[in-house]
């Protein structure tokens, strides 16, 4: 985590000291959830190892992955985090995971004391938006081979750990397409 706060060029050394004495470490199990729908989040976590998944629930009950969270990033259920409303999003590994993590409570005592957290804070939500628009444009313009190649070229050490029936919710298409994209890519 200091490596990825030092990468902002933002904060100082003693700032970041500062936020590492205020976290933990965690760890979770495979299947382990960070949030389940209808919590409140109160915490944000620098993911170390491992990967998690992020879903929500049709109203037919029908799980649908909408977003895969990787080792140096940061995670929460973002809404939730804000707002301090309910989520309707869960957050499971689907690997071992690391974690390093930190209240939300202490994170806005950061903030309130230093511009330069309320700068790196601006800076994390503007990434989060543009993400989050290139997810929605990727989903609703491209076909889910060039949404595949798009994953495998960003993150190709990981697609291989995530079970096929969420890469496919992912992707929004079939395991059996999944299976017949995966072979053109693989030949």
């Amino acid at each position: 985590m200091k490596e990825y706060l030092k990468e902002f060029n933002i904060l100082t050394d003693e700032e970041i000291e500062e936020v590492l004495k205020l976290g933990r470490h965690k760890i979770l199990n495979k299947g382990d959830f960070f949030i389940k729908e209808g919590d409140v989040s109160n915490k944000l976590a620098f993911v170390s190892t491992g990967i998690f998944r992020s879903f929500y629930y049709l109203d037919s009950g029908e799980e649908v992955t909408y977003c895969f969270t990787f080792p140096s990033n940061l995670i929460t259920a973002y809404s939730s985090y804000i707002s301090k409303e309910p989520t309707e999003e869960n957050i499971q590994a689907l690997t071992a995971i690391e974690l390093f993590v930190i209240s939300k409570s202490e994170m806005d005592r950061l903030v309130r004391t230093s511009t330069n957290w309320l700068l790196l804070f601006k800076i994390l939500a503007e990434q989060q938006y543009i993400l989050l628009e290139k997810r929605i444009f990727l989903l609703q313009k491209e076909k889910a081979e060039k949404k595949y190649e798009e994953l495998i070229n960003n993150t190709p050490e990981y697609v291989q750990q995530i079970p096929l029936h969420y890469l496919a919710s992912y992707l929004g298409i079939t395991q059996r397409h999944l299976s017949r994209i995966r072979k053109t890519f693989s030949n």
